[in-house]
């Protein structure tokens, strides 16, 4: 069974999802080590969501709900948040409605900005960690690689696609009342991972020209260097000079003390956990543009484009869903037919035969298997699986264990 517990943008304050996104992937990974029920964990955190996908054994003693309750303690007490208030700031997703789920968030449907570009990318990030942690199983192999087959195809039959959103550029468009000329302002950027490159890409695209980085953990040179930067080693003094801080980093928090008051600059803070302690608006001639505040002002969707994505998703939740019904028939249909093909094979072998024979054996047992394995795939789409199952045993003695179905959602919250 699929599980997803969702904490974002819409049901979770910064401060909760600030705390998630230092403790509970540790504790989450744990969990698949510790808890007999936990076969694989899988877990996203951006700068506006934390997300932990399990693939949960069935059967389980007590049901969705203790797997659920359990997912919910580690997390809390890794991340130093009340149960209570975590439980009120969670959704949770099961089954076929947890696919449905990562669909939409992969294709950037439940981003803060509609469409945004990077999200995809972080959710193969995710898949990648989870495969050098050794966290993953093939049922999450397979919902995340239809997760990103799915984003493309929504970004290539939307005008969600080829918009070049992003959250960056969103803050960049917000703070262009307050930036008379980006060509003139020198610009600071601390950090120098993934993100920071993307905001480098995005201050350019504003036509800013002086572009400084400074590193916490002493990479700017290298960081300056790759990217045609001014590597700052000294952030009181970049930033009593910059016109424009923007804070994309892990690890580190600015504080008040380290600007100049009376001296005026946009500070932005895109980190998470955040980079800029909020005493830092408080300081004379300092403006602070943070997440929260971005969220504040995130646009409202496209409807049609959105509609027309939602659509997509929809059919790609139902087909993978289909897929995970249709597999027990479709595996009891190969085990016969592939049974009788080898004991065919041996017999053959047995009078002469050679490899061209065995060749011609197994090829038309995938040619047999064909049309029947594609049709129990339309029946499970369908919501008719126990035809199959019931043609199955009709027509070949085959009794199908059709598992538990795709549970629905479980919701604790009411998303704001």
């Amino acid at each position: 069974m699929l599980l997803c517990l969702t904490a974002n943008h819409r049901n979770a304050s910064l401060d909760i999802l600030e705390r998630l996104s230092v403790g509970a992937p540790a504790a989450t990974r744990a969990l698949v080590d510790d808890e007999l029920f936990v076969a694989g964990a899988v877990v996203l955190a951006t700068c506006n969501r934390f997300e932990a996908y399990l693939d949960i054994d069935e059967p389980l003693t007590g049901g969705e709900a203790v797997a659920v309750e359990s997912v919910v303690e580690a997390m809390a007490e890794a991340s130093d948040i009340p149960v209570e208030s975590l439980r009120t700031s969670v959704t949770v997703h099961s089954g076929a409605a947890a696919a449905a789920h990562l669909f939409a968030v992969t294709s950037g449907l439940e981003s803060m900005v509609v469409g945004e570009d990077e999200i995809s990318g972080q959710v193969r990030r995710a898949l990648d960690s989870a495969r050098t942690d050794g966290t993953t199983s093939s049922e999450l192999e397979r919902l995340f690689q239809k997760a990103t087959h799915t984003s493309r195809g929504v970004r290539s039959a939307t005008r969600l696609g080829g918009s070049h959103r992003s959250l960056v550029r969103f803050a960049l468009e917000l703070a262009s009342s307050r930036v008379a000329d980006w060509s003139a302002s020198r610009v600071v950027i601390v950090g120098t991972g993934r993100y920071a490159a993307t905001t480098v890409d995005a201050v350019r695209a504003r036509g800013a020209a002086d572009v400084r980085v400074f590193s916490p953990s002493g990479r700017a040179t290298a960081f300056a260097a790759k990217h045609g930067l001014v590597p700052e080693t000294d952030f009181t003094d970049a930033a009593a000079a910059a016109d424009i801080v923007i804070t994309c980093t892990a690890d580190a928090v600015v504080h008040a003390d380290a600007f100049t008051p009376g001296h005026r600059v946009l500070v932005i803070d895109l980190g998470l956990p955040r980079n800029v302690d909020p005493a830092v608006g408080r300081v004379d001639g300092v403006e602070l543009l943070d997440l929260e505040t971005i969220r504040l002002h995130a646009p409202l969707e496209e409807f049609s484009a959105h509609s027309d994505a939602r659509t997509l998703v929809g059919d790609a939740a139902a087909e993978f869903t289909a897929d995970r019904a249709a597999g027990p028939a479709i595996t009891a249909l190969r085990g016969e037919v592939l049974g009788i093909v080898e004991a065919e094979i041996a017999r053959a072998r047995a009078r002469g035969a050679g490899d061209e024979t065995e060749a011609a054996l197994r090829h038309l047992a995938g040619v047999l298997l064909h049309r029947p394995s594609v049709r129990i795939r339309e029946l499970a789409v369908e919501g008719r699986i126990d035809e199959a199952h019931a043609a199955l045993e009709t027509l070949h003695g085959l009794t199908v264990d059709a598992g538990e179905e795709p549970g629905a959602d479980q919701v604790w919250s009411t998303p704001a």
